[in-house]
């Protein structure tokens, strides 16, 4: 069995323009980054008059160590819709170094499902990660500056909010001490390290309309209070024209191809699990605008990608998504239901069965929003045909559509079924799409409504500092936002371990804090961190380039 990266290097990739004429595209409307990689001009936008196309969600289950496939899903249901004779269109996210170099993957599909170059995708890309870093530390050292040249703004050193990233997992710099080394270095205080994907800026990039608006959101950042206990924003530091500028190609959706030569056009990559994980509303909007089928993700399960795409995504796009494709495997399914890692291959009926109840509880989430569903059974090569006939039987109970993908091993030609459904759906059912609840309710309402809707939770506890923190949203008026949950993927509720549909358990909010450029409340739950470590043994240990320039080893 070869490997993704093998299956990718040989792939037959056509030229990225040809891609490009494919959607309508000519040489002035792209800027090239090779043979195969180019940006798109925002101009597009404003040249096409043609109709929106039909958008359609992929969304997940909680994920286990067993891997769900979701992206994978999304790229060979996208292969399968050409296959079908639909001008469909990928709209997916950049992955990001640290989960690349770290134990996850990247975020490129997997199998004869994939987007290509896959090495490119996979490590620097465009270089939209290293502008967004380079936009972000500029900021934080405006800020250090700022202070360092007389504080005319009079920044309290002790309350600064807005910190550095940088795009890897490294655990040593979540807790860091800046301006050692006496007065020249500026002044001695506590900072810390996110990942660049759980930056403001990243959640600002997938959430601009435009340059204009990115400028805007930017210059709107909360960095800091003064010593009167006034907020300061990053227009105080008059420094969002430099960092606007540092974004102005990122700000351009990527487009390359999968490996069936459909259009992909990847743009953005917050974490769902810290952020909102969403690509970019520019790409999702400009994809509807160049194809007639639009297959998009977001991160992880459906109780934080897909309820973030809803409530926030979709919210501030104005997206009206025509439908929902819910991943599931019956391995993953299995680990929910208490099979160990190991026994994941064997049959077990049992494990699946009582493993269903996460899958349902996604469904029923998913119905919330008004949204027509079809559960995608993503296969590995040791389900059973008694383990597949168990979730279709699961699925009918419920009058839930359900297809089987075999995706990752035959491309666009194991998405026939799941395609099928989808079309179905497009034709004949209509979106009935709603959000959870209003901006305007209050931020405990907000949260709670949540946690006990989408998570299942019998209610929220506020840690003090929360409680005082949600008051000081109150009074500084960046209350009336979307939330935005941090949360462990792995469980509906903030405790990984809880696996299956977990009940009869509190969700503990235990700090709160703004992202007013990007638009939304950060609630941090449970342990959750935004800046993750390496593991043991990380998937960098594996990974070489050979002499003639060959990379080996990246998955």
């Amino acid at each position: 069995m070869k490997s993704d990266i093998e299956i990718a290097q040989g792939a037959k990739m056509q030229p990225i323009v040809n891609i490009a004429e494919k959607l309508g595209l000519n040489e002035d409307d792209i800027e090239l980054y090779g043979k195969y990689k180019c940006k798109i001009s925002l101009d597009v936008m404003d040249k096409t008059s043609k109709k929106d196309g039909k958008l359609v969600l992929v969304t997940a289950i909680n994920p286990t160590p067993a891997g769900e496939g979701k992206s994978t899903v999304t790229v060979g249901l996208s292969q399968a819709l050409c296959r079908l004779n639909k001008n469909s269109v990928v709209a997916m996210r950049e992955p990001s170094l640290g989960p690349v170099f770290g134990v996850k993957g990247g975020a490129a599909g997997g199998g004869y499902a994939q987007v290509v170059p896959m090495e490119d995708i996979n490590l620097h890309f465009t270089g939209d990660m290293h502008a967004i870093t380079t936009a972000n530390n500029l900021l934080s050292a405006a800020i250090d500056n700022h202070i360092h040249q007389g504080n005319q703004l009079r920044i309290d050193a002790r309350r600064i909010l807005f910190k550095r990233v940088m795009d890897m997992n490294d655990r040593a710099l979540r807790q860091v001490v800046v301006g050692m080394g006496g007065k020249p270095n500026g002044f001695l205080r506590e900072d810390g390290f996110m990942i660049t994907v759980a930056s403001e800026i990243m959640a600002i990039l997938c959430l601009a309309k435009d340059l204009k608006d990115l400028k805007e959101r930017m210059g709107n950042i909360l960095v800091a209070y003064n010593l009167d206990g006034e907020p300061v924003y990053a227009k105080d530091i008059q420094v969002q024209g430099a960092m606007a500028l540092l974004m102005k190609d990122a700000i351009k959706p990527n487009l390359v191809q999968t490996l069936e030569n459909t259009p992909a056009i990847i743009h953005g990559g917050p974490f769902a699990n810290i952020a909102h994980g969403c690509n970019s509303i520019i790409a999702t909007k400009m994809a509807l605008k160049l194809g007639d089928i639009v297959v998009t993700e977001a991160g992880f399960g459906a109780d934080l990608g897909a309820e973030k795409f809803f409530d926030i995504k979709c919210r501030y796009a104005g997206l009206n998504p025509d439908c929902v494709v819910l991943v599931a495997t019956i391995r993953a399914l299995k680990h929910h239901g208490g099979a160990s890692k190991a026994d994941l291959s064997a049959e077990n009926l049992e494990c699946l069965s009582k493993g269903l109840d996460n899958l349902g509880k996604h469904i029923e989430n998913v119905n919330k929003y008004g949204v027509p569903l079809v559960v995608a059974i993503n296969r590995f090569l040791s389900d059973t045909e008694e383990e597949i006939k168990l979730i279709e039987n699961y699925c009918k109970e419920k009058n839930v559509k359900v297809a089987l993908s075999d995706v990752w091993a035959k491309g666009g030609e194991g998405g026939i079924e799941l395609a099928n459904e989808v079309i179905n759906i497009l034709d004949n059912e209509v979106s009935d799409f709603k959000v959870l609840y209003k901006v305007e309710d209050k931020v405990t309402d907000k949260i709670t409504k949540i946690a006990q809707e989408i998570y299942g939770a019998r209610g929220v506890n506020f840690t003090p500092q929360a409680i005082n923190q949600i008051k000081e949203l109150e009074r500084i008026n960046c209350d009336e936002l979307p939330i935005c949950m941090a949360k462990t993927q792995y469980s509906l509720s903030d405790n990984p371990n809880l696996l299956g549909k977990a009940s009869n358990f509190d969700i503990t909010v235990r700090e709160v804090r703004v992202s007013k450029g990007a638009g939304f409340i950060v609630v941090l739950t449970g342990d959750i961190m935004t800046m993750p470590g390496l593991p043991k043994v990380p998937a960098a240990n594996r990974m070489d380039i050979l002499d003639d320039g060959e990379i080996v080893g990246l998955f």
